[in-house]
């Protein structure tokens, strides 16, 4: 998203945003750059038609197709987990549906409560940190 010019970058993300709202009827407004790839030029052009930006601070590396356990492990070891933390996982990786039960259930008994993105995330009077973070502005 980063090479794209600000026209680029809208009409990517109105087309996307049209087509979901055409199958599903829901007014999408949260955006995860694709691969991580974004600059202030990004976040600038998503905030201007209405998005907020999310960024996950913990990888799962399941994209990697190392397998079940190394999922699990990868997450719930993870250097960066914490309260808010937002865990990337790809719904097209190998072996992540059958990692998730556990990974999930690990997170749980460790005190962890799953939310919804949308639940988890600040709307304003925020900035994300060099690891994906939300931080608030106070």
């Amino acid at each position: 998203m980063s090479q794209l010019s600000d026209q680029q970058i809208r009409d990517e993300l109105l087309k996307v945003h049209d087509k979901v709202k055409e199958l599903t009827g829901y007014e999408m407004y949260l955006f995860r750059p694709p691969y991580g790839d974004y600059d202030n030029h990004v976040i600038k052009n998503v905030a201007e038609c209405g998005y907020l930006s999310i960024q996950w601070d913990v990888d799962s590396l399941d994209w990697k197709d190392y397998g079940v356990e190394s999922i699990i492990r990868t997450v719930c070891d993870h250097k960066h987990l914490g309260p808010g933390s937002i865990i990337l996982c790809h719904n097209g990786a190998k072996y992540t549906a059958q990692a998730l039960d556990a990974m999930l259930t690990g997170l749980k008994a460790d005190g962890y409560e799953i939310v919804p993105v949308s639940q988890l995330v600040h709307k304003e009077n925020y900035h994300m940190n060099h690891e994906g973070r939300q931080i608030p502005d106070r």
